[in-house]
């Protein structure tokens, strides 16, 4: 065997070596960081210190600003159309979480097994994800239209009325939730397939012995098995459906009236049409706590659903 260091007790034999050896070159080292640090104190830590300073202040673009303190914070405690879009921003997310998640693992149990045209049917069916949010805004616009949209010509033919989707108050954000199943199951049926892929047989060989059926072995064995996989894309689905933006935007602007105003249209409202400065960077804080609180629960949860050897 080679060896490609060379001991400390030759290193340090010649008068060279014992000098190198005695001269801790550390400080040196942390030169070749420094680029990375300084990027990194640019892009994220510089706009975060910004971003709390504002929201101490009271300022609209075109006026003087003034220390507030904490009443951007204690306005917004008072504000109903804030708390009317962190009920928004609540329903939607649950629902755009949890639909997407049984529709792709049943997908993935689908696709999992062995038929004809499988690898064709797949690609299909997966096609959806690789379009853009704003394309598939407008698209589904379109086809929300009340009198030239296509689903309620399609509803007629089987003798239902036609529907208000985006343009009903009550319907718009289940409507809007019904757009991100379309568009994001597909990556959960990825996800789980993956882990389903990976499983032993030796399980379900074993309960086909006993005479289980196929519920049982779902129950038992391959949901607990796959259930970290699942955890996965909780996590990446809930990141997603809490930063919706761009579809939303495109189809209601949170409309009709704030019926669909979420935490991002609220605060992009009041940055960019409103112009208040200061008070869009107080929601931005609050908005962050909320994502790094339910971070930590998601993460904490996937820690918990791990395989334990």
């Amino acid at each position: 065997m080679t060896s490609t260091s060379l001991p400390a007790s030759i290193s340090s034999a010649t008068p060279a070596g014992a000098a190198a050896a005695s001269q801790d070159f550390t400080p040196r080292y942390w030169l070749f960081s420094l680029p990375a640090v300084l990027v990194i104190a640019a892009v994220i830590v510089f706009p975060w210190l910004f971003t709390l300073y504002m929201s101490g202040q009271d300022w609209k673009i075109g006026g003087g600003s003034e220390f507030v303190g904490f009443g951007n914070f204690a306005e917004l405690a008072k504000d109903a159309r804030f708390l009317e879009s962190m009920g928004h921003t609540a329903y939607f997310t649950i629902l755009a979480v949890v639909l997407p998640i049984v529709f792709g693992t049943a997908a993935a149990l689908v696709f999992h097994r062995e038929f004809p045209y499988r690898g064709l049917l797949r690609t299909i069916f997966v096609m959806p994800m690789m379009a853009t949010p704003v394309a598939v805004a407008l698209v589904w616009t379109m086809m929300f239209h009340p009198q030239l949209g296509v689903l309620n010509y399609l509803l007629s033919l089987i003798g239902i009325g036609p529907q208000g989707w985006v343009y009903d108050p009550v319907t718009v954000i289940p409507t809007l939730v019904m757009v991100e199943v379309w568009h994001w199951t597909p990556l959960v049926m990825l996800i789980v397939l993956g882990g389903l892929a990976g499983l032993p047989r030796e399980p379900y060989e074993s309960a086909l012995i006993d005479g289980a059926n196929d519920w049982h072995m779902f129950r038992h064995i391959t949901l607990p098995l796959v259930w970290p996989f699942i955890m996965v894309a909780i996590v990446i689905r809930t990141i997603d459906a809490l930063k919706a933006f761009d579809t939303i935007f495109v189809i209601t602007q949170g409309g009709p009236g704030t019926a669909s105003e979420t935490l991002n249209i609220f605060l992009y409202l009041q940055a960019f049409q409103f112009y208040k400065i200061g008070y869009a960077s107080a929601v931005v804080v609050i908005f962050f706590v909320i994502i790094i609180m339910l971070s930590l629960l998601l993460l904490y949860a996937r820690q918990k659903s791990k395989w334990n050897a």
